[in-house]
């Protein structure tokens, strides 16, 4: 269908999914054999599934241990599997799937919230608190796509900016309740280990209810293959086809999520694969996707017991998916069909300009200058409110870096946002969708974990190295495409997913130094000195000056590939030089603040709201609002729960994703 993306279905000659499922299937059976034989044997196994007698530690372990394991993995795999077809057939979207949409973040975050403010209803029923959450995350992701036709680029970009928002949540909950909630992280970060059956009995009779009402949706769901004027034909309500579809997915991913936690991209992978192996009707993707979900999700347990065992920490299954499924969504990407060189709709590319574009910068400017002075001069101490003389340097010394560095890295994002969105020519666009800064981070984990005693120094420059290669590896991922705007941003969600499984596995290793990296992460300024300070002021300062050549590439660039060529503009050359400055405005932004923060996504979209449409001017007004949004918010985190300190980045995360769903009827 015209404006949405489609599979190549180029088939393999000679694989069917029936011959791709039984393929998988061998070596599930290998390591389930090798798991017995380590357990006591295969005879021994059998007999204590059958008949067990108890007898012995070996059964004992088989049986409470091992079985239910197995079992969890199937089920949890096929479910997963079961919802990805479902989603993809309702949005008509191949990259569809529970975690994409925000559907297991939801359900994550409410699972968690509810264990810290209302456990009592965690033991009614974990499900329907799971159910609940995730049912809300899709909603917000079907209400950011829905003016757009739930196109399915949009539909990804809107899960993403769901997950980053319900991210940020998590991250403060985490923060402020890290030792009350230290158990569900390995748990969220998808375990599979259990010490019994209750959580097969719990999940194999929804995941039967589940399966019985997608058999009778079958038909109705099929009409959705058709365009909706077609499927309106034939009397098929389209908004209650969609909804029950899509309530059925969230039921099946919130029963799962309740019982295992987040698991990763088995509900990408499995119905893609058996669509690329020749599973065209419904049916068969319905079929033979549950069974290769089912296949995917236990090997990839049985691997990881089997080869990662013997390691000091336990790691999550879910966490190992999400870093295999990565890899997999970037051979996807490649074959998707995208229609990144048409020109926007005039709706989103443009907007009423501002009668004096020189006046409102100057009133940006002069709020700017206000919030830099409250920031400064205005706090709590022990006897409340006070107004801080100007020559007191013994607290001005530990206020001026913070103000610097938020407001440094407030206008780094914001270029390198109004960057991104010019050049994708989508307002939904970000930093944090490129991937820069979640590869960063993920060097800068590697280099807290791993490096002996490190220096600040020393994770400058680790953290710049792994944005350089998150840098790298989009160029070598999207050189043959011509760096269409489109697949570049569907590469960062991938890199994104990879941060998230890194992530994921130091934070649930319970090492004490995760509590600093959950500090990190939320985007603090605590340990910003004078020095580093202006060192990152003046780079930012530097980086935003360079932009200022390329603002004639920015007006024209939005109006599509054939304009660019028309006005002699070399399109791979400007692209890349313009991802090289996004990357390394976010990457020095990430060291200083962290990965999370909307201030990337909402100043320049702002900027534009405020009618500064040309470039100059785009950047200029998203420049000063950055500046404004990340001095506001670290005077707030530092006064909100006073004497305690909310990092800057996670408060601007929480204000401009606020702001973002409150906005959506404008995108």
């Amino acid at each position: 269908m015209k404006g949405e993306a489609t599979l190549n279905h180029h088939v393999t000659r000679g694989w069917t999914p029936t011959l791709v499922c039984l393929v998988l299937s061998l070596p599930l059976l290998v390591l389930a054999w090798m798991g017995l034989e380590a357990q006591g044997g295969v005879v021994l196994g059998l007999k204590t599934l059958i008949t067990p007698s108890l007898q012995s530690i070996d059964e004992l372990t088989l049986f409470y241990a091992w079985w239910p394991r197995l079992m969890i993995a199937l089920l949890a795999g096929g479910g997963l599997a079961l919802a990805g077809v479902l989603m993809q057939q309702v949005l008509r979207n191949p990259l569809a799937a529970p975690t994409t949409l925000g559907v297991a973040s939801g359900a994550n975050l409410a699972l968690m919230a509810t264990t810290l403010m209302a456990p009592g209803l965690v033991s009614m029923g974990r499900e329907w608190v799971a159910l609940a959450g995730g049912g809300l995350a899709v909603g917000l992701v079907c209400a950011l796509a829905w003016r757009r036709g739930l196109a399915p680029i949009v539909v990804v970009l809107a899960g993403l900016v769901v997950n980053l928002y319900l991210g940020a949540v998590s991250t403060a909950l985490l923060l402020f309740n890290h030792e009350a909630l230290s158990g569900l992280l390995i748990w969220g970060a998808g375990s599979l280990a259990q010490n019994g059956w209750e959580g097969v009995a719990t999940l194999w009779p929804r995941l039967a209810i589940a399966g019985v009402a997608a058999c009778f949706l079958l038909r109705p769901l099929a009409v959705l293959e058709l365009d909706d004027a077609s499927a309106k034909s034939l009397g098929v309500s389209l908004k209650y086809l969609r909804f029950a579809g899509l309530g059925l997915a969230v039921f099946i991913t919130g029963s799962i999520v309740s019982v295992v936690g987040i698991i990763g991209f088995i509900g990408l992978a499995a119905p893609n694969i058996v669509r690329l192996a020749g599973a065209r009707r419904l049916g068969e993707r319905l079929l033979w996707g549950t069974l290769l979900g089912a296949v995917l999700l236990a090997t990839t347990d049985l691997l990881l017991q089997h080869f990662l065992g013997s390691l000091p920490i336990l790691i999550p299954t879910g966490a190992v998916t999400g870093a295999l499924g990565a890899p997999l969504l970037m051979w996807l990407i490649p074959r998707l069909k995208l229609q990144g060189n048409q020109a926007p709709q005039p709706t989103i590319a443009l907007a009423n300009r501002h009668a004096a574009p020189g006046r409102l910068a100057t009133r940006l400017a002069i709020a700017l200058l206000l919030a830099v002075g409250l920031g400064l001069l205005l706090g709590q101490g022990g006897s409340g409110w006070y107004w801080l003389s100007p020559d007191n340097w013994a607290v001005l010394q530990w206020r001026v870096p913070r103000v610097l560095a938020a407001a440094a890295s407030g206008l780094m994002l914001a270029v390198a946002g109004t960057l991104l969105q010019r050049l994708s020519a989508n307002p939904m666009a970000s930093p944090e969708v490129l991937g820069i800064s979640g590869g960063c981070a993920i060097a800068l984990i590697l280099g807290i974990f791993l490096l002996p005693s490190p220096t600040s120094g020393m994770l400058v420059g680790v953290g710049t190295l792994g944005a350089l290669v998150t840098l790298l590896v989009l160029v070598v991922l999207n050189r043959r495409s011509g760096f269409v705007p489109e697949q570049l941003l569907l590469t960062g969600v991938a890199i994104g997913a990879l941060f998230d499984a890194v992530r994921s596995v130091i934070l649930s290793a319970g090492d004490p130094r995760g509590q600093q990296v959950i500090a990190w992460l939320a985007g603090s300024t605590y340990y910003v000195d004078l020095t580093s300070a202006l060192v990152v002021g003046t780079l930012a300062a530097v980086l935003t000056l360079c932009t200022l050549p390329l603002t004639r590439w920015l007006d024209i660039l939005p109006l599509g590939a054939p304009t660019a060529r028309a006005v002699g503009i070399t399109l791979n050359r400007a692209r890349l030089l313009l991802l090289l400055l996004v990357a390394l405005l976010t990457a020095c932004a990430t060291l200083v603040v962290g990965p999370l923060s909307f201030v990337g996504l909402l100043a320049p979209h702002m900027a534009r709201l405020l009618g500064l449409t040309r470039a100059y001017q785009h950047l200029l007004g998203a420049a000063l609002i950055g500046m404004l949004l990340m001095v506001v918010a670290d005077w707030i985190g530092r006064q909100v729960i006073f004497p305690f300190d909310m990092p800057a980045g996670l408060v601007a995360a929480l204000i401009g994703g606020a702001y973002f769903m409150w906005g959506l009827r404008r995108l």
